[in-house]
Order: structure tokens, then C-alpha cells, then sequence
């Protein structure tokens, strides 16, 4: 008997699921209608000296202009900006070296020459297309030959993009249509595109993007907008070092032209700020005679600055000599109001919160608006005119693929039995809270307030009238609060926030001689730094929940806002909000089963102190509601959780003492993998799940599911009719899409589980890698979409399951545990790092409680 053939080392995809209402619907994939048999020829290119890809591309493009009719054959290679060009035919020769100039690098009369380039081509392998349809067609794995055909083809979409625009990954950019954001920084239109394997066909998934860029021109005027000036005359009045310190940090890095020398159009790079002025930094003028550099009677050379240089050099008196130069060599110092910005430079570092504001509003777009853009990036790519698609003999479709889809059946949501409506069933993705009580309500009894403000600010008649209507609300929704005036005190939210906390909490424990469950603080803005102080005294040096409100809510406090606020004070005490019917999640309660979800947390670009935080959460009982967490740092960059194994050990332990029983089965969501990470993550955490099983009995070994969420990626769905689709235009919540667009082979599918509210949905992508407990597509789907429903702090399905959605939040949270961490005001990002020492741990009393929510 023959065995049948192994496709895939992850989870092969069982069958196509057949549950809920069948719809079509548009994606923005192009079907590669021509894809021929041909055998590509893989080059290694080589440039010396090493320069960056938007370089290597010029010099390729010129190797071609200079080389191509009388050594290339008149072939069109597409060549990726790095090492691998591609070529639809065999080059006439299997290794060279070519010299290459630039056009550009080329001065007359010049006495300097111009630099050349060293460009050796080696040929390295062939690549067959045929294996690349079988593998579409699910006859054969994903070989390094598939891998390699993808990737050529990959590269020769973009190719012709990256020769007109600027490049960034497989995203192209333009300036047309740029828009200004905050802090010298504008955003940029583009589109992004990316060969895909899908069912029996080569897909080109085609999307919208944005980016953020610094805004090119004067350096001065840069200044001015770093640090919130009207003009540039304000600069005169400028003394203080953190001012500068905020300078040197943005723009570090950046490159910039000058205007006062003739034929320059060398660029620069910024390194520093120098420390002192125009003015006050001086140097060397070596004043020798000629000829003979060791005559005695030569001058030692004559001290100036850099204003008196400038002025004697070229004629130019600054303007602003009384400001820091910037530093772009090891002898090269300019005047910042002499340097132009070049454009084009995109910015890597983590946008501000009001930048981030300004963004979402730039890249929010209704879903007809997005596929009209897509259509517009379509003719933009112009594939039919492509001269180096033709020489490959491919072809690309100028219609949206038309994907089958399902509506998945929402479930019914349960409240406490002595609702005056227990049961709500979502429409449109939600439901409200009228008429309903918590599923399980907790007694608050000890507690206190602690307001960072004046009385004058916020007079206590004011914080009493909010508490008497949270209080109220929180009744009304199925808690029970005995203590109904809680102590009040008022704190200088500059002052000590530790010390103001602990006089809080001691003052809370006296009023009712009980150690206090939660601290209520009432905040005068929305600013991180005291926001993340109190969350790190509260969670690792007091041990106790708390609860922030903007002090503008406490003005005219609204019904709906309390019950919010109380939807996460009764998970935060241990309580349970809501629960799906036993019938909704039949896989947790047929067989003790435990749903894990993991996250890891990288700090931002450029950041090279802070570690990475990895997060664990897992569910208490078969309601899946409640939840514990687990948390470690870990060095900075390592995508896999490297202590999973004593992190899964800490939650199955919590569930056993929970519920008095061992998981039979675990279910696992894990967050924020890429593709080419699946295989490591995969060969790493499921193993060290199973370690940790056996390390708490050699003979347990529960059925393990692990399926990675995806949240990052370009996919999108549109209604083929308007009426098909939400309020918003989106598609509706529950739409399930597992044929047409996904994987070949393996068991993948995409879920919109929520409801659009602003711009175009992004359905969430579940890709399973590894299922011991035999799942069928439509018993996943369905729990998976269940699942969103029961996210503890709204009325609304969230956009992925509540497991991965938690750990999120969780190692977002664990940000702010450092010890030594000053935060920033206008981001979300410290000004001073903390090492993985510097971060406290989640105090034992928060153990098997939300404290994060």
C-alpha cells in the first residue's frame, strides 16, 4: 500500500466548510491569467563597494543602459535591490564583471574622479515553473523551488515600481496627494502588492498603503515644527538642552543636500547636533605656503568659527549663529539653515498619539472609496505596458477576484437569569446592556478614589455626583457594592504617584477596616506618563485593581460610559460578564479544555535597549470568559516565547485549581507571526507545550490545536451589491472565507468577525499548524466566531478571538512595569529605557484576576 504524499509539514486543510448563509464577495486579488512553463535563470549580483538597495538599483538600471544590447542579449532581468536578479533566458555568459558609472556621478571639467562601481553577475541556479503549478494545483509541497519561483515572481512585479518610486518592502509611494502631519513628518499614498499562491492559480493581492515621511526642504523649517514654533526667528529664544536633546533625535540619520556651492549635489548624512553653536564652535585653517609643508616660517594655521568661515568662505552671513550646526563627518560641519532636507526619507520611528490620530483619519476609507484607490493602483501598475511582464510571457488580470464566502449565524449571548432580558442576540455585530445583569457580579466593598487635580479643578461635589452614578449603574448591572461613599483624596499628579497610591489604598482599608479591592483614579488628561505609573504601582508594588477615568467624563457623567466602566471593574474583581449556551461552544464543554493565547511585544524600530515581552493568557473554565496571565521578559527580537514552557505550567495549574480538573484538550491562538516565521514557532512552542504537560505528570498529554491570527496583512472584502453589505458598506460581521483566495493546501481561513465602524474591516486570518483534536473547518470556524463575542469590555465581536486579544493587551500592558522607564507625554514610547531587570513582576494577589482589562 502506497503512502499518500506529504504536502505539508503544518496541518493539511480537511475539507471546505459548509455552515452559514453562502455569499459572494470581491477581494482585492488579480488571478495571474498567464503563468508560463518557462525555466527562470537566477543570478548573484554582487556590487562593490556596498552601497544601499535605492543605489544598487540605479546602478543596475545603468549596467543595463551601458551593457545590455551588447552583453545582456537585449533581455530584460528584474533584479530585487540586494543580491538576485532573475532572467526569462539564459545570459551569454555564467560570470562577469562589469564596471559601471553613474550619469549622475559623471562631472566635466571636474578634476575629482568619478567613482566606479565593481558589478559582478554569477549565475546560480534555474528555476522551474512547472513545480510551481503543481503545488498550486496541491499535487506537490512547498519545495525551496516553489519558494524561489514565488520569490522571482514576486520580484518581478515590483521591479518596474521600484525603478519609478519610492520603495519600502513590497510598497511603492508617492508624494501626489501627500497630507502634513504633526512634527515635521508628512504622510505619503502608495500601493502594496505581493504574489500569492492560492487555490489552483497565482493570485497578485493589490491594497492601499500609507506611510509617514519626513517633509523634505529647509532644515530650519524642520526645527520649527519639531519643536512646536510659530517661525523660525522663535529658534533665537531656544536655551534649553532637552530642546536640542529632542532635535538630535529626530533628525539623526536623515539626509540632506546644500545650495551654496555650485554643481554640489552630493548628499549628506546627519549624525549629530554639534554641542555648541555656530558661533562658539571653532577650528583649525591650515594657512601653509607652498610647496613645503615643514618650512619653519609657515603659519601655524588661524583659529575661526564656523559663522567668521562661512562669511570669509563663501560670502554668507548666518542668520542663526547663535544654534547648534549639525555634524555630517569627521571634519564636515554645517549650518542647519544651509541644509536641505532630501525627500522622500521615511520615517521608522513610532508615531505620536496625535500623529497616529492623524494618520488613521488620512488611511480610514470607506470600502467603495479603497476598491476604487486599488483600481486606481491597478492602473498606476499598468501591468499590461510592463516591458519586463511581457518578456516573462505573464499576465495579469484587471478584474478583482469574485471570492465564495458564508455568514456565519451569530450565537446568543447570556446574562444573569434574573435579567429582565437575559439573552441578547447581536445584530450587526452587537448588542447593549438594557435590562441585563452580569453573568456573575462581584461584591465591591473596600475601596477608595484618588483624584490627580485640585479641588478647585475638580470640587469634590462633582467627583461624588460621578461616583453616585457609577455606583448606581453598577448596581443596576448585577454588581453588589455595600460601600457607597468610598474616601476621596486629592493628589499633585506632578508629585510622588507611588507614595499618593499608598496613601489612597491605606485610607480605603481603614474606611471599612478591609484590604481594598480596587482604586478608582480620576485623571486630568490622557497623557502616558501618569497613566503608566499608576498602572505599575498598582500591579507590582500595591497588588490591587485600578481603575482610570478622564476627568471630563466626571463632569455630566453619562449611563452608557459607567456601564463601561463597570464591565471592566467586575472582570478586574474576578466576576464574569457574560456567557455563550453550552451549545455555542460544544468543544469546551463536551471535554476539560483550556484556549491559550500568546503574544510577543518588540520594542519600536531603532531601539536597542528595551527587551521584548512575552505574554500568555489562559482560561479559567469552560465558559471561557475569565481569564489569568502570565508574563516574561525576554531578549529584544526573539519572536518565539522562549519561557512558554513555566508560563503554561503557571495557567494549567490555575485552570485545575479553578475547576478541579485537567485540560484534556488546549486550544492555542497565537498573535503577531509572520509566515516565515511558522516553521520555527511551530517546531518550538508546541514542543515546549508538550514539555510542560509532562512536566507536571509524565503520563499527561492533553490534544493540542495551535493556530497562528493574523492581523497584519492586505487582505480585504467588499459586497458585490450594497445592499449585501453593513451600515458602514463593509461586508457583514461573520463572513468566513475559506476557498478561492487561501492556501493551496494547508488549513488556513480568513474571518471578519466584527463590524465595521470606521474605514474598510480587516478580516483577521487563522492559519492552523499544528491540530491534534481533528478539527473540521466549520467546527473551528464556528467556535473561533463564538469566541469574539465574549471580549469582557464591550457589547460588540471583536476582530479576532478574545485569547490572542488579551495577550496583546497584556504585553502592551507589561510595557509599563519598568521600574526605571520615563514616559514620554506625546507618545506611547519612554524617553529612557529600562532594561529587562528594571521590570517588576504582577503581584500574586492579581493572579487569577483581569487586572489588565
Amino acid at each position: 500500500m502506497s503512502t499518500p504524499l506529504q504536502t505539508t509539514s503544518f496541518v493539511k486543510r480537511p475539507a471546505v466548510g459548509k455552515l452559514g448563509q453562502p455569499i459572494t464577495v470581491r477581494s482585492n486579488y488579480f488571478e495571474v491569467k498567464k503563468l508560463p512553463d518557462i525555466t527562470i535563470h537566477h543570478y548573484d549580483i554582487t556590487i562593490t563597494p556596498d552601497v544601499p538597495p535605492p543605489v544598487n538599483r540605479k546602478i543596475f538600471k545603468q549596467l543595463l543602459v551601458s551593457y545590455g544590447p551588447s552583453d545582456f542579449d537585449g533581455t530584460h532581468p528584474v533584479y530585487d535591490g540586494r543580491k538576485n536578479i532573475f532572467s526569462p533566458k539564459r545570459l551569454p555568459f555564467a560570470s562577469r564583471t562589469f564596471d559601471v558609472t553613474l550619469a549622475e556621478d559623471i562631472r566635466p571639467n571636474s578634476r575629482r574622479a568619478s567613482p566606479v562601481f565593481k558589478v559582478k553577475v554569477r549565475e546560480v541556479a534555474t528555476i522551474n515553473l512547472g513545480e510551481l503549478h503543481n503545488f498550486l494545483m496541491g499535487r506537490s509541497s512547498i519545495t525551496n523551488n516553489v519558494l524561489a519561483c514565488i520569490m522571482a515572481l514576486d520580484v518581478l512585479i515590483r521591479n518596474k515600481p521600484m525603478l519609478l518610486y519610492v520603495t519600502v518592502g513590497r510598497s511603492f509611494f508617492t508624494p501626489e496627494g501627500k497630507q502634513p502631519l504633526s512634527g515635521a513628518l508628512e504622510v505619503w499614498r502608495g500601493f502594496y502588492q505581493s504574489a500569492r499562491p492560492a487555490v489552483g492559480k497565482l493570485m497578485i493581492n493589490l491594497d492601499v498603503a500609507a506611510s509617514a515621511f519626513f517633509q523634505s526642504g529647509s532644515l530650519i523649517e524642520m526645527v520649527v515644527k519639531i519643536l512646536g514654533l510659530r517661525n523660525p526667528d522663535d529658534l533665537r529664544r531656544v536655551h534649553s538642552p532637552s530642546d536640542w536633546t529632542k532635535v538630535d533625535r529626530t533628525i539623526k540619520g536623515l539626509r540632506l543636500t546644500i545650495r551654496h556651492r555650485e554643481r554640489s549635489n552630493r548628499t549628506y548624512k546627519i549624525l549629530s547636533l554639534t554641542p555648541r553653536s555656530a558661533r562658539e564652535t571653532t577650528f583649525m585653517i591650515e594657512n601653509r605656503k607652498s610647496g613645503d609643508d615643514n618650512r619653519e616660517d609657515n603659519p601655524p594655521g588661524i583659529e575661526a568659527n564656523i559663522e567668521q568661515y562661512f562669511k570669509n568662505t563663501y560670502n554668507l552671513r548666518l542668520q542663526f549663529p547663535d544654534i547648534p550646526c549639525v555634524s555630517v563627518g569627521k571634519t564636515v560641519i554645517l549650518p542647519m539653515e544651509l541644509c536641505y532636507i532630501v525627500e522622500g526619507q521615511r520615517c521608522m520611528r513610532k508615531l505620536d498619539e496625535r500623529q497616529t490620530a492623524d494618520m488613521i483619519k488620512f488611511t480610514a476609507q470607506p470600502p467603495h472609496v479603497r476598491a476604487n484607490a486599488i483600481k486606481e493602483g491597478l492602473r498606476i501598475l499598468s501591468y499590461d505596458d510592463n516591458e519586463f511582464l511581457k518578456d516573462f510571457g505573464m499576465s495579469i488580470s484587471k478584474e478583482m477576484a469574485i471570492v465564495r464566502a458564508r455568514t456565519l449565524p451569530a450565537p446568543t449571548i447570556l446574562y444573569h437569569p434574573s435579567s429582565r432580558d437575559s439573552n441578547a442576540i447581536p445584530r450587526d455585530g452587537s448588542w447593549n446592556l438594557m435590562g441585563k445583569k452580569v453573568a456573575q457580579g462581584t461584591t465591591l466593598g473596600s475601596w477608595g478614589v484618588i483624584v490627580f487635580s485640585t479641588e478647585r479643578e475638580i470640587p469634590q461635589a462633582q467627583v461624588n455626583g460621578f461616583i453616585r452614578e457609577l455606583v448606581v449603574t453598577c448596581s443596576d448591572t448585577g454588581m453588589n457594592i455595600p460601600n457607597k461613599s468610598p474616601p476621596i483624596v486629592y493628589s499633585n499628579p506632578q508629585s510622588n504617584i507611588e507614595s499618593a497610591l499608598k496613601q489612597a489604598w491605606h485610607r480605603a482599608g481603614q474606611a471599612v477596616k478591609s484590604e481594598p479591592q480596587l482604586i478608582v483614579c480620576i485623571l486630568p488628561n490622557t497623557g502616558v506618563p501618569l497613566y503608566a505609573e499608576i498602572k505599575r504601582v498598582t500591579d507590582t508594588m500595591i497588588g490591587v485593581s485600578s481603575q482610570c477615568i478622564q476627568m471630563k467624563h466626571t463632569r455630566t457623567p453619562k449611563k452608557q460610559y459607567c456601564a463601561n466602566v463597570c464591565l471592566k471593574i467586575n472582570v478586574k474583581l474576578g466576576g464574569m460578564n457574560s456567557q455563550l449556551s453550552p451549545t455555542s461552544l460544544p468543544f469546551l464543554t463536551s471535554k476539560p479544555t483550556i484556549l491559550l493565547g500568546a503574544d510577543v511585544s518588540h520594542p519600536p524600530p531603532g531601539d536597542s535597549t528595551r527587551p521584548s515581552i512575552a505574554s500568555l493568557v489562559g482560561s479559567m473554565d469552560s465558559k471561557a470568559s475569565r481569564y489569568a496571565a502570565s508574563i516574561r521578559i525576554q531578549t529584544a527580537r526573539t519572536e518565539t516565547l522562549a519561557d512558554l514552557s513555566d508560563m503554561a505550567i503557571e495557567l494549567l495549574r490555575t485552570f485545575y485549581q479553578t475547576c478541579g480538573k485537567k485540560p484534556e484538550r488546549i486550544l492555542f491562538y497565537r498573535d503577531g507571526v509572520s509566515e516565515g516565521q511558522f516553521a520555527e514557532v511551530q517546531a518550538k512552542e508546541v514542543a515546549a507545550l508538550k514539555v510542560a504537560c509532562t512536566r507536571l505528570e509524565a503520563t499527561y498529554k492533553p490534544a493540542i490545536t495551535f493556530v497562528v491570527v493574523q492581523k497584519n496583512h492586505h487582505t480585504r472584502f467588499f459586497p458585490v451589491r450594497r445592499e449585501e453589505g453593513d451600515r458602514s458598506g463593509n461586508c457583514q460581521p461573520g463572513l468566513v472565507v475559506d476557498t478561492d483566495i487561501v492556501h493551496p493546501i494547508e488549513f488556513d481561513f480568513y474571518l471578519q468577525s466584527h463590524a465595521g465602524l470606521l474605514g474598510t474591516s480587516r478580516p483577521a486570518h487563522y492559519h492552523v499548524l499544528h491540530d491534534d483534536n481533528n478539527f473540521q473547518p466549520d467546527d473551528l470556524q464556528r467556535l473561533t466566531y463564538n469566541l469574539c463575542h465574549l471580549f469582557a469590555r464591550c457589547t460588540r465581536a471583536v476582530s479576532i478571538a478574545p485569547p490572542a486579544y488579551y495577550a496583546h493587551i497584556v504585553a502592551a500592558r507589561a510595557r509599563f512595569h519598568s521600574g526605571s522607564e520615563r514616559w514620554a507625554d506625546s507618545a506611547s514610547s519612554g524617553t529612557s529605557a529600562g532594561d529587562a531587570s528594571s521590570y517588576l513582576t504582577v503581584k500574586p494577589q492579581l493572579a487569577k484576576v483581569m487586572w489588565f482589562m
